[in-house]
């Protein structure tokens, strides 16, 4: 391996470095179910308000 190939790699090698803590810091974290996406809430009826299931 010569000096060209070796500055190649280690180019390389930085610039994938630095590309995955940028994906790492700017990913945002989400709240599971904060706007109702999680469960389906009856919106109409007997039971107004409460969470439907699959169960019955």
């Amino acid at each position: 391996m010569n000096k060209f190939e070796f500055k190649n790699l280690v180019k390389g090698l930085k610039d994938s470095l630095k590309e995955k803590t940028f994906f790492k810091d700017l990913r945002k974290e989400v709240d599971t179910g904060a706007n109702g996406t999680q469960d389906y809430v009856v919106k109409k009826g007997v039971n107004k308000d409460t969470i439907a299931t699959t169960k019955q």
